[in-house]
Order: structure tokens, then C-alpha cells, then sequence
């Protein structure tokens, strides 16, 4: 992984300035960045990286984004809105684009949920439409 490239995630900053410190331990100080760090670790596929972030009540045991076949290919990464209806928790609307395989680009439309826990943010889950 190159640090100095850009951040899959679409800040226009490199992936050691933004998700890049999430990946390699930091904390979030958002919902919409663990979001965002969510998304990046995705495209590098950071499967560890991934079921830690996802909060302990709702994580499943694997992704299996080694075996995934055909792999996709993340095309961008949209926010909408990013709310704190109470401290602890957020919701992140976004959207995502990839293409798996040779086929048509694709849009996943997600509403998730996030819970702050002693000072760190996790993905619960979410509504995809």
C-alpha cells in the first residue's frame, strides 16, 4: 500500500492523512470518518481492519474478501449526510460504486448506523436500498 497515493475514500488528501491512521490503529473522531476509513479498507481489502471497526453485537465472523469472486472494483464513494441524533451515535447516508467483474457499474445506497463506545466509533449496521 502506497501511503503518499490518494485516499480511496475521496477527501483529495493521501491515504496516510486521512483513512490511513484509522487503518493503522487511530481513533475516528467521527461516524462519517470510520465511515469513510470503512469504505477505504474496502478497496485494499483490510478484512481485519473491517470486522474491528464493526461493532461486536452485529459483526460476523468473516468477510471472506480473500475468496470473493470476481473481486469488486470500487469506483467512488458519495456521502449524503452524516447525523448525531445523541452523542453516541451517528448515522452515515451514503453512496458507493463498483463494478464486479466486467459488468456494469453498480450503486449501493446505505443509511448505517454507528455507536460510540469508551471514546470509538463502530459500525452497527445499516439499510441498503
Amino acid at each position: 500500500m502506497t501511503e503518499s497515493r490518494p485516499c480511496p475514500c475521496g477527501s483529495g488528501t493521501s491515504l496516510s492523512a486521512c483513512c490511513g491512521r484509522w487503518h493503522a490503529g487511530g481513533a475516528a473522531p467521527t461516524a462519517e470518518a470510520l465511515m469513510r476509513s470503512r469504505y477505504s479498507a474496502y478497496v485494499l481489502g483490510l478484512e481485519d481492519y473491517l470486522l474491528a471497526s464493526w461493532h461486536d453485537s452485529t459483526r460476523p465472523a468473516s468477510l471472506e474478501l480473500e475468496t470473493q469472486s470476481p473481486k469488486p472494483t470500487w469506483l467512488g464513494l458519495t456521502v449524503k449526510r452524516h447525523e448525531n441524533p445523541s452523542p453516541d451515535t451517528a448515522i452515515v447516508e451514503f453512496i458507493a460504486r463498483m463494478r464486479i467483474g466486467g459488468g456494469s457499474a453498480q450503486r449501493m445506497h446505505e443509511v448505517s448506523r454507528f455507536v460510540r463506545e469508551d471514546g470509538l466509533w463502530y459500525y452497527v449496521d445499516g439499510d441498503v436500498s
